[in-house]
């Protein structure tokens, strides 16, 4: 019948579209790519219902090919037969795993037929989490940002998996930006950290991002003026809403350090399963 990739959102199982948890729960298998996102489809699917598909811990491209193939072959005569989901976090569509599983169906089962289910991806989820607001008329360009690269140009800019935080933040500085990271959030599992100070970010985590703005852009909406000391009914109460970037009590005690240690080579492996570039920092 039909396979529905399907967006989870940034990580927190409330976060899952109306839709989204619909498909799910009519789906008659759930197959996810990685540990994370397979924790918050079982927030709405039981885990009978939950399909296995492996894959290498390798960047070799034969070997990812291969495995993608292998996966869409134990994903194609399901999906015929029944109705079946592949979930991502965030959006399918934006930095996803699914891409590389729509493409090899499209190669090798093209009478498959494929549905999209939008997620809420951090592209948008970041503001709210980090208590930004990206005004009517501004611009924000998306960069990838591992291995410390810090991309410059546009007035403002999301970068994601930013995996050596001080060596991106000091160039981003040296160009006149002002930065703010958010790590893990939405997520349960691990520690959300929402902070403009890189020193609390030196640990390797591939779910940091990062919101970058340009100093004294010179650019405010109208109703920036009522937010002035003239005006009574705003006094004391800053320009953001409160926020807490996303954090949920996690349902198991972690400390930091035993999560890193148990996570990080876990989450190396899926993102390189999936075709995506997940490097080592480089020695600082």
């Amino acid at each position: 019948m039909t396979l529905y990739g399907i967006g989870l959102g940034p990580g927190d199982a409330d976060l899952v579209t109306v839709r989204g948890r619909r498909v799910l729960e009519a789906a008659d298998v759930v197959y996810s790519p990685g540990r994370l996102s397979r924790s918050v489809a079982t927030e709405h699917v039981p885990r009978d219902r939950i399909g296995d598909v492996d894959f290498p811990m390798t960047r070799d491209e034969d070997e990812l090919r291969r495995a993608w193939r292998e996966a869409a072959e134990e994903i194609a005569p399901r999906a015929r037969d029944g109705t079946v989901a592949f979930v991502t976090l965030g959006d399918p569509n934006i930095y996803s795993t699914f891409g590389h599983l729509r493409r090899t169906l499209a190669a090798f089962h093209p009478d498959v037929d494929i549905e999209v289910v939008p997620g809420v991806s951090a592209v948008t989820a970041f503001t709210t989490a980090l208590g930004v607001e990206i005004s009517s008329g501004a611009s924000l360009a998306l960069h990838e940002a591992a291995r410390g690269a810090a991309p410059t140009g546009p007035d403002r800019m999301i970068l994601f998996k930013v995996t050596d935080v001080p060596t991106t933040h000091e160039q981003l500085v040296e160009a006149g930006y002002d930065v703010m990271y958010g790590r893990r959030l939405y997520m349960e599992e691990g520690e959300t950290v929402v902070t403009d100070d890189p020193e609390t970010l030196t640990e390797r985590d591939y779910y940091t991002l990062a919101y970058a703005e340009k100093r004294d852009l010179g650019s405010e909406p109208a109703t920036a003026a009522f937010e002035g000391p003239e005006s009574e009914s705003n006094a004391g109460t800053g320009t953001r809403a409160k926020t807490d970037g996303g954090a949920k009590p996690a349902t198991e005690p972690w400390s930091g350090e035993e999560f890193r240690r148990d996570t990080v080579s876990i989450e190396r492996a899926e993102g390189e399963a999936c075709g995506d570039e997940v490097p080592e920092a480089p020695p600082r």
